[in-house]
């Protein structure tokens, strides 16, 4: 299923290390069925009060919110979105700039991969891809019931890692 979650906790724990502060952008089309995972697992973290977090619901104009980023000044930036990553549906791995244009499912206005380049070049964050395979991205609303899941394990883990590294 998941990149086993102990795998990918270590990997954003490691990710982490000598944060300060954290952006997290969910990224996706509620339109589209499970292209809305990035957008549900900001919603699942709103429900938790994290220091120095900011949260972000980009919808597919993440650049429309570049400002709103600097404005913040993150030490580091996790985008979350659904990604084409040949995997049972709600498996999810860290992706890197440069691995981003392959994987990418393209909803958005601009590619992702340029918008993760500025933020990094504007704010000095390290800025990374949290990719969660869709089952499907057809026009409706809502995500299937293993995505529904999986927003919920990684929201979970995500607010672990963030307190165990603490200083985000």
């Amino acid at each position: 299923m998941m990149n086993s979650s102990s795998e990918l906790r270590d990997q954003l724990y490691a990710w982490l290390k000598g944060c300060r502060r954290l952006v997290v952008l969910g990224i996706g089309n509620p339109l589209r069925g499970d292209d809305a995972v990035g957008l549900r697992v900001i919603q699942n973290l709103s429900e938790k009060t994290l220091e120095n977090v900011l949260l972000l619901e980009c919808d597919t104009v993440p650049e429309n919110y570049i400002s709103k980023i600097e404005e913040f000044n993150p030490t580091h930036v996790l985008m979350i979105d659904a990604a084409q990553l040949n995997e049972e549906a709600g498996t999810s791995r860290l992706i890197s700039i440069e691995e981003i244009a392959r994987v990418t499912l393209s909803t958005h206005t601009l590619p992702l991969s340029f918008v993760a380049e500025i933020i990094k070049q504007n704010t000095g964050a390290d800025v990374i891809l949290l990719g969660i395979q869709p089952e499907s991205i057809e026009f409706k609303e809502g995500l299937s019931p293993k995505l529904q899941k999986a927003t919920r394990k990684i929201a979970d883990l995500i607010i672990e890692v963030i307190k165990e590294a603490s200083s985000c």
